[in-house]
């Protein structure tokens, strides 16, 4: 991750969340970048690499079999953690496709991360430490009943990993590992399994 300094003469930290926010609104990130708000900054998310794409095209592939019609799966979708004022650009988030027609279409303001039912993250090199630990915090914190970590760098070897049960404390109370090779199923409204041994590493 990169941090991008959003004034040159204000220090990163300590900003309140009004003032990121809008400065969020207005940048112009490069194409494929993503810009996000953690630990009182902004930072920017390099492009991932192609076995990154190939992942989540995978995944969301999977996913729209048994979706139900009132769901979509939705790419670089700001989300608010509300809890920790904090905002992620997921690789997947699914979320009632209604909420996403009621936005309002003057502001480019984040989702609610509460409102998600799944969010996917899959992990880079430069990202799988905040993955693993500031995400997966973050999300239980927003109550996500369910955040898909998809780690090709575990020191495990590649695993995909299945949290559901958020509590409050940031922590899931249920976790579903599964190296790649074996498949994961995923429950309602889901009720699908990712074949994982397709995932390229």
């Amino acid at each position: 991750m990169t941090a991008a300094m959003v004034e040159n003469d204000r220090p990163a930290e300590g900003r309140p969340w009004e003032y990121l926010l809008q400065t969020w609104r207005g940048l112009d990130v490069p194409e494929g970048w993503r810009a996000e708000i953690d630990e009182g900054q902004i930072v920017l998310v390099p492009p991932p690499h192609a076995h990154h794409n190939g992942i989540a095209a995978k995944v969301q592939r999977r996913l729209y079999g048994n979706l139900p019609e009132e769901l979509e799966i939705y790419q670089t979708l700001g989300v608010h953690v509300a809890p920790l004022d904090k905002l992620y650009v997921p690789d997947l988030v699914v979320m009632p496709a209604a909420l996403i027609a009621a936005a309002d279409p003057e502001t480019s303001d984040p989702m609610d991360a509460s409102e998600a039912l799944l969010i996917v993250e899959i992990t880079s090199k430069v990202n799988a430490r905040e993955d693993r630990t500031k995400k997966y915090r973050a999300y239980a914190r927003a109550g996500v009943p369910m955040y898909l970590l998809i780690d090709r760098f575990d020191t495990r070897g590649a695993m995909a990993t299945l949290f559901t049960e958020p509590n409050e404390d940031g922590t899931y109370k249920h976790s579903e590992p599964v190296p790649f090779g074996k498949p994961l199923t995923l429950p309602e409204p889901f009720c699908t399994t990712l074949p994982t041994g397709d995932f390229p590493v």
